[in-house]
């Protein structure tokens, strides 16, 4: 069997609640040098507010970071994977979704995890020895 999404994720995972202040989400974001957290918990997860959603959807509107909460600005429908799922699977849908975080899901839908564009890049140059050589060979010609 191939590399799983399980093999690459992030088992650490910080979630912030839907009516903490939209400051709250951004210095925890700083604390954690992440650009997205998961709002609500593991069990029942509400959303993802990213760093893009408090600057387009706080910042640019003029809304007081300090009074808009957190499920103001979320994003929704949360897009995820599964453990199980093999790394094109998490590719596929962040690709299709315009998203380079999913939240991981075990077989009974609790979060168990976070995986990035920057994990599934890594476990694929690390371990594609074919990616590998195409990306060599591309930047020898350039």
């Amino acid at each position: 069997m191939g590399v799983t999404v399980a093999d690459v994720m992030s088992r650490d995972v910080e979630f912030i609640a839907g009516e903490a202040p939209v400051q709250e989400a951004a210095v925890l974001m700083g604390e954690l040098d992440v650009g997205a957290l998961p709002v609500g918990t593991a069990d029942a997860l509400d959303g993802v507010i990213t760093d893009r959603d408090i600057l387009y959807r706080v910042v640019a509107q003029g809304l007081d970071p300090s009074r808009a909460r957190v499920s103001e600005a979320m994003s929704r429908p949360v897009v995820s994977c599964a453990e199980g799922d093999p790394l094109r699977t998490a590719l596929d849908l962040m690709a299709a979704h315009h998203v380079r975080r999913l939240p991981v899901r075990d077989a009974g839908g609790r979060v168990t995890g976070w995986v990035t564009l920057a994990d599934l890049s890594r476990a694929l140059l690390h371990g594609g020895d074919a990616l590998q050589t195409s990306l060599k060979r591309l930047t020898e010609e350039a």
